[in-house]
């Protein structure tokens, strides 16, 4: 088929447009089209074909019905050349079949009208150059007409030219407030350009659908890609829907209130018929309660006495019968508010993770400082190690043997031998002592007492006697050792 508004033919010329070869995804591209769901049933030999095609101009923003002889002929995407007031032009087939009598239908067109032209005959490559080269032009005469009309002080905004086909007529669409007397100002246009000038007023909706762009929801406008009809939009809409009035937000492109404001309008005053009227003030014995919100989605009506911050909500039955007590002139003690409680999301096992808000500049500042001070750290910790292990080196330390051997002067009588297994901890049952204390004592121990072992040796005299056991007691040193 190809693109219904880039230009893109079944044959592939490009023309204009997105360049996507006739494989646009957007609505932006096929903007304002309608889906001919019906394309691919086949028409009877009995039943006559609706004589009328859709065809449409600059890409999509205008579009007008034409007369064919033999409409099965033209498909969707296809370059046929009109007939105009002035001259031919050429735009590209958008719709064809049943589904155009429904859309002339819609937009009230009456299929006898004498204003209804004709189509010619598919456009041929030199009226597709011709027209190319006029739409290169647009855009340096959209910005001449725009400081024509500032010299001439007019109110009025040049928003679009359209130049046709032929070159023979240029469109130029306007946006003002109030009446413009542009008598002088086509005049100025007839002599620049040199071409028959025609003045199309439009509004600032039908201005934001030419220039397009994209909402705050991310995607491209309606009114740019399939909203055609428009419809007056009221605060009323958003205060059904508990929006807050903030111009700034309900507000588009077009500086006027959002056209989506009336899409959930109808499910709203559906679920608002649940609630009472008239209950916009009700009477308890602490005071008169007024209502602030409703809310649709839990069926809850929000109450709050005069001076007061404090919001109370209440079901709908609790209402309507605080409501019919105060018709009988009784007022009841307090409200009964209902408890609200909000969700634990963190408590329900979720297969995702949210990370939507969860960094900052300021969490990344902050972990980035505690990186240096950790890093600074660290380098004054090895600087100090370092200055510490010189300093072992130079001077080493003075241990409890190095000072009693510095006191012998060389004589082994005095050097006591180390004990390796000093820090050892001692066995449950106390050794028994050597020596001839020891063998008198093993004598009296009878068969319990332990023999010393035959290659162990005595110690020296001058040595003391160990505190804990020592299953392998160090060797005396040999005489003439420092």
């Amino acid at each position: 088929m190809g693109c219904g508004s880039c230009g893109t033919s079944k044959t592939g010329s490009l023309p204009t447009g997105c360049k996507d070869h006739g494989s646009c995804k957007s609505g932006g591209c096929n903007r304002l089209n309608v889906h001919d769901w019906l394309s691919l049933i086949p028409v009877a030999d009995f039943s006559r074909p609706f004589p009328f095609v859709e065809v449409s101009f600059n890409h999509g923003s205008r579009k007008e019905y034409f007369k064919a002889q033999n409409p099965l002929q033209y498909e969707k995407g296809d370059f046929v050349t009109v007939e105009s007031n002035l001259g031919f032009d050429v735009g590209i087939v958008s719709l064809t079949g049943e589904l155009v009598k429904l859309q002339m239908k819609k937009k009230g067109v009456k299929e006898k009208s004498e204003e209804i032209k004709k189509i010619l005959h598919r456009s041929t490559e030199n009226e597709i150059a011709r027209l190319e080269e006029n739409k290169k032009g647009e855009k340096e005469k959209m910005i001449r007409a725009r400081v024509i009309a500032r010299e001439l002080n007019l109110e009025m905004k040049i928003a679009e030219v359209e130049v046709q086909a032929d070159g023979k007529k240029a469109t130029f669409f306007y946006t003002a407030d109030d009446r413009v007397d542009f008598r002088e100002l086509i005049r100025r246009f007839a002599i620049d350009f040199k071409v028959k000038v025609e003045m199309r007023q439009i509004g600032i909706r039908q201005e934001a659908s030419k220039v397009g762009g994209i909402g705050s929801c991310g995607r491209e406008l309606c009114c740019s890609t399939w909203l055609n009809d428009f419809k007056s939009v009221s605060t009323t809409a958003a205060r059904y829907q508990n929006l807050s009035i903030n111009q700034t937000k309900l507000s588009g492109q077009c500086g006027r209130l959002k056209c989506c404001l009336n899409y959930e309008l109808d499910t709203y005053m559906d679920a608002l018929r649940v609630f009472p009227n008239n209950v916009d003030r009700i009477k308890t014995k602490t005071g008169t309660a007024y209502l602030q919100k409703k809310d649709i989605f839990k069926n809850l009506m929000w109450y709050s006495y005069e001076k007061s911050n404090t919001l109370y909500p209440l079901t709908i039955d609790r209402v309507k019968e605080i409501n019919e007590l105060n018709k009988q002139g009784v007022f009841p003690d307090d409200l009964q508010a209902v408890e609200v409680t909000k969700k634990n999301v963190a408590s329900e096992k979720t297969d995702f993770v949210d990370v939507v808000g969860q960094f900052s500049l300021k969490g990344l500042e902050r972990a980035s400082k505690k990186k240096k001070e950790k890093a600074k750290a660290a380098t004054q910790n090895q600087q100090q190690g370092k200055g510490a292990n010189a300093n072992a080196k130079s001077k080493p330390p003075r241990t409890a043997d190095a000072t009693q051997n510095q006191q012998g002067g060389g004589q082994a009588g005095n050097q006591k031998p180390a004990n390796p297994n000093a820090n050892k901890p001692k066995p449950a049952h106390k050794p028994a002592p050597r020596g001839a204390e020891g063998q008198e004592k093993q004598a009296q121990g009878g068969t319990n007492a332990k023999k010393p072992h035959p290659q162990q040796k005595k110690p020296h005299p001058q040595q003391k006697k160990p505190q804990a056991a020592q299953p392998k007691p160090p060797q005396p040193p040999k005489e003439g050792e420092a």
